[in-house]
């Protein structure tokens, strides 16, 4: 070690920016989630790679949830690590070595439910062969997609014919179901994009029951993903499920239904603020930081950029200020008008001054997550007890 700096070494880290959790908050959703899941019978499996926080993930398994769901194979293997063993990847698995891995977890696990997509021939072939003569069998749903969306069968036909060809697999595969993801519409609710959102939930739910008598799983399964559209989700399964029971044919009483929704469990100051259909959801996270300069009136720069501050999903909003000694500052103001690397421009700005501290809310929790290997986790009283650590590697 260079000799000069050893001798700062057992200096404290600056502790500004920081990422904060508040536990109140986050306990709050992950109660309002499961109860609305509950009060309409449907499972949730949230989507854990919103956090890849294990004290989050524990808290939603302990509110009931079905299973969780991961967007890779790597986060699969971390899930296996804190003892989860119903496992929803919504993705497709198609390269050898994360089917090896797949298939070595398998082996290992007899009671692992372990659930991929699949949305080609040439997926479920690849898949198959990894797959061939596995005792447990690694279960299989059929992706549903939209024209111009993501991953996913686009039409009805297609998909009936890939869920016929993996529940004819001679072994290692199970039909277990048809998945969809509703979420790659544009996050807001204006009619076109509800109707839109609802005519892709309605065309994975008729594919699920078109699929029902094929459907090898005890118990079927039909899930719809994201945060945004929850309801919508639901809804559909509902108005499908009550069809299928009004004309007395199969996949409705031992069929389940999952949601994958991920967000909610933090929501945010911004894009699911301004989307999700649960009015009570509470905002549990914010990066604190400090004014570093006041160069011009009306316009500050605070110590947060890119590199600390989602911007995919909007910048982010100033929620509250306090001087250096912590005294708030009620009559602070300021819009975010530019982003650079360590840097926030606030542009509007009244009532701050260099040295204050502020609060920032964010906009997309994911994106949030990403960006920062330690979480300051505040108690109901405003204390920072712990420090949590999301592990995406």
């Amino acid at each position: 070690m260079n000799q000069p700096y050893a001798a700062f070494a057992h200096l404290p880290t600056p502790d500004l920016p920081q990422l904060r959790l508040g536990l109140r908050a986050l306990e709050h959703n992950v109660r309002l989630m499961a109860d609305w899941c509950r009060e309409r019978g449907v499972e949730l499996a949230p989507h854990i790679k919103t956090t890849m926080t294990r004290p989050v993930v524990e808290r939603q398994m302990a509110a009931g949830a079905w299973g969780v769901t991961v967007a890779t194979v790597r986060q699969a293997g971390m899930a296996l690590e804190w003892g989860l063993r119903r496992i929803v990847i919504a993705n497709e698995v198609v390269h050898g070595p994360g089917l090896a891995l797949v298939r070595q977890w398998l082996d290992a696990l007899p009671g692992l439910e372990l659930f991929c997509f699949v949305d080609s021939a040439a997926g479920a072939g690849l898949a198959r062969s990894a797959m061939d003569g596995a005792t447990n069998p690694l279960r299989v749903l059929v992706d549903v997609g939209a024209p111009g969306g993501r991953t996913g069968v686009r039409e009805a036909e297609a998909a009936y014919a890939l869920g016929k060809a993996v529940a004819e697999a001679p072994s290692g595969l199970l039909l277990a179901g048809v998945a969809g993801y509703e979420g790659i519409r544009p996050n807001r609710r204006d009619a076109e994009t509800v109707a839109g959102v609802d005519r892709h939930c309605r065309q994975a739910a008729e594919v699920f029951h078109g699929l029902a008598p094929l459907i090898q799983a005890e118990r079927p399964v039909f899930s719809m993903g994201g945060s945004a559209f929850p309801d919508r989700a639901v809804a559909a399964h509902q108005e499908a499920a009550a069809h299928q029971e009004a004309a007395g044919q199969l996949g409705g009483s031992d069929a389940v239904f999952v949601l994958r929704s991920g967000c909610y469990v933090t929501h945010d100051h911004g894009t699911y603020e301004h989307v999700s259909p649960f009015p009570g959801l509470e905002a549990a996270l914010t990066v604190r930081a400090v004014v570093l300069s006041a160069p011009e009136p009306g316009l500050v720069v605070v110590g947060a950029g890119k590199r600390e501050l989602p911007y995919d999903a909007g910048l982010p909003v100033l929620v509250g200020a306090c001087d250096p000694q912590g005294v708030p500052r009620p009559a602070a103001t300021g819009t975010a008008a530019q982003i650079f690397d360590h840097h926030l421009v606030l542009s509007d700005a009244h009532g701050l001054y260099v040295g204050d501290e502020v609060d920032l809310g964010i906009s997309h929790p994911c994106s949030a997550f990403d960006k920062w290997p330690d979480i300051t986790v505040v108690d109901h009283e405003g204390a920072a007890p712990q420090v949590w650590h999301p592990r995406f590697r």
